[in-house]
């Protein structure tokens, strides 16, 4: 018996390792697609006009591919996204977890899973169809159909991310922890913000980057909502194209082979570098919170 058990444990020790390379073989193999099927375009165009160049106009004689403009509406869209997530996201998480009652906590965290399994073409029909109209009249826009409705449409699916997780991450400090706090004279509310948010820190930090990652990464939301003008915004509530839009709407257009083509490759390993340099960022950010 303990023979058969060793020879399991050995079997497992020698698989898991092999299973956890896999995801590692994944990034490898994305991030070298995007880098040699992006590196054709530089023949075209140089890096520094590439990544600066404020004009997109990849069908022109010589094609013109500046992408300035989409950087900056896709970080506009996210920031403003992470703006409105943030708060009602962590505070819900907050509730359900600490404040809801039982029933309460039956009827809210269902409807949360809910929301983070609805596909984003019906957000982009709900922001088009409703909150465009609303986002118009209120702020006396020319079109409803801009980066501050992509933002909040973002905003939205990416609340139940941030507050799932975040709840996970509370509801998982013990009892005893917060008995500690009570004996030692803490209140509700100070064995909350003093006692429970700080010991989950870590996963309510996990929680926050994946919901800035979905935000970023979204793709049809913003294709639909945010209005498609492709120029420099210089507020959130112009129309404005981030780069998910841009190389979900020309993908199927680009004739293969050509700038435009890559290019739109280069987009997109301009945006796995945008996310892997937050993540990384993020982690560094944490760690150092865990140093403190």
């Amino acid at each position: 018996m303990a023979k058969h058990a060793g020879m399991r444990k050995n079997f497992i020790e020698r698989i898991l390792p092999a299973v956890a390379s896999v995801s590692l073989l994944f990034l490898l193999g994305i991030s070298l697609t995007l880098i040699f099927t992006s590196l054709p375009v530089f023949q075209t165009v140089s890096l520094k006009d590439f990544l600066f160049g404020t004009v997109w106009r990849p069908t022109s004689s010589p094609p013109e591919l500046g992408i300035w403009s989409l950087i900056v509406a896709s970080f506009l869209v996210t920031v403003g996204a992470i703006a409105f997530a943030l708060p009602l996201g962590f505070g819900s998480a907050v509730y359900i977890a600490e404040i809801a009652s039982p029933t309460m906590k039956e009827i809210l965290k269902p409807i949360m899973e809910i929301l983070a399994g609805i596909p984003s073409v019906v957000f982009g029909f709900f922001g088009i169809v409703f909150v465009a109209p609303i986002v118009q009249k209120i702020f006396h826009l020319n079109t409803g159909l801009c980066g501050f409705t992509a933002a909040l449409i973002l905003g939205i699916m990416a609340i139940p991310t941030i507050s799932s997780i975040s709840e996970d991450a509370v509801s998982a400090i013990s009892r005893e922890m917060r008995n500690a706090s009570y004996a030692l004279g803490a209140n509700k509310w100070e064995t909350i913000i003093k006692t429970v948010i700080p010991a989950a820190k870590s996963g309510i930090f996990t929680a926050i980057i994946l919901g800035v990652s979905r935000a970023m990464g979204e793709t049809m939301t913003v294709l639909m909502v945010a209005g498609g003008a492709i120029k420099v915004p210089t507020s959130i509530f112009d129309p404005m194209r981030p780069l998910t839009a841009t190389i979900a709407g020309e993908m199927g257009e680009a004739v293969g082979g050509s700038a435009h083509y890559y290019a739109l490759f280069a987009m997109g390993l301009v945006l796995f570098i945008i996310n892997i340099g937050f993540n990384i960022l993020a982690e560094y950010l944490q760690k150092g919170k865990r140093n403190v």
